[in-house]
């Protein structure tokens, strides 16, 4: 299906093959939501939303997919689009998983360390790839967000403007998993400086903080784990949030 003018991504973050959600980022601090990735998948599916979220954390930080099984029995339990991070760092893992059936890849720690790599990937593969920007305080983190680095956020989106990549993601690290809302003043900030959607992560609390991403300008959606999770938030509030809102069919959208 194609992109809303605000979507809603339910997010799936496996950890040694299982469903989590961390907070700030600590691998330590992983509470287990389920074992079985693709029923969950299904479950978010058959809510009626239009993509999923999937992140390989072991991946983000050993370089490379770790939870291959887990990602392909996503894809092979529903039809909705996903879009996967986590451990993408050359062009053969990247279109080893758009051949695979991902949608869209996610290049965080590339897009730093690596960025003409972002350069090929959106050449070779124009609409499927995603720059993933995590910040502290504004200044990007990467490999799984264990590095601390001198880039800002802004200089990073900067260096992608012309690129061709279809979205980018930005979380703020120390909002991750704790409830407490959006970054949305950093987030739109980083809408103004590039032409490219940006989709905020990092703080969904209650549905009050989707309403209010996607009344601001220039944001183009936002990912939700932990609210959604714990039923902070639920499936029909979620993409009542979506601009335009879904027509329910009982089943996955296309």
């Amino acid at each position: 299906m194609a992109d809303a003018d605000f979507t809603v991504y339910p997010a799936i973050d496996l950890k040694d093959g299982a469903c989590v959600r961390l907070r700030q980022g600590a691998m330590e601090s992983a509470t287990v939501y389920g074992t079985d990735p693709a029923a969950q998948a299904r479950a978010w599916a058959d809510a009626g939303f239009g993509w999923l979220h999937v992140v390989d954390l072991n991946g983000a930080f050993a370089g490379r997919s770790v939870n291959a099984d887990a990602v392909r029995a996503i894809l092979d339990a529903v039809t909705i689009p996903v879009q996967l991070g986590g451990g993408l760092r050359d062009i053969a893992a990247i279109a080893g998983w758009l051949a695979a059936g991902v949608t869209r890849v996610i290049l965080g720690s590339a897009a730093v360390k690596t960025p003409a790599l972002v350069v090929e990937a959106c050449r070779a593969f124009p609409g499927r790839i995603v720059v993933g920007i995590d910040a502290r305080e504004g200044m990007v983190a990467t490999e799984g967000w264990a590095e601390a680095s001198a880039l800002p956020a802004a200089d990073l989106a900067a260096r992608f403007r012309d690129a061709g990549v279809a979205a980018i993601i930005y979380t703020d690290i120390g909002r991750d998993g704790m409830l407490g809302g959006l970054n949305l003043e950093q987030t739109a900030a980083l809408a103004r400086a590039t032409p490219v959607p940006v989709i905020a992560s990092g703080g969904v609390g209650r549905a009050e903080d989707l309403r209010a991403a996607a009344a601001t300008p220039g944001i183009a959606g936002a990912i939700v784990g932990r609210a959604l999770y714990d039923g902070r938030v639920t499936p029909d509030e979620a993409l009542a949030c979506q601009r335009p809102a879904p027509a329910r069919a009982g089943g996955a959208l296309r």
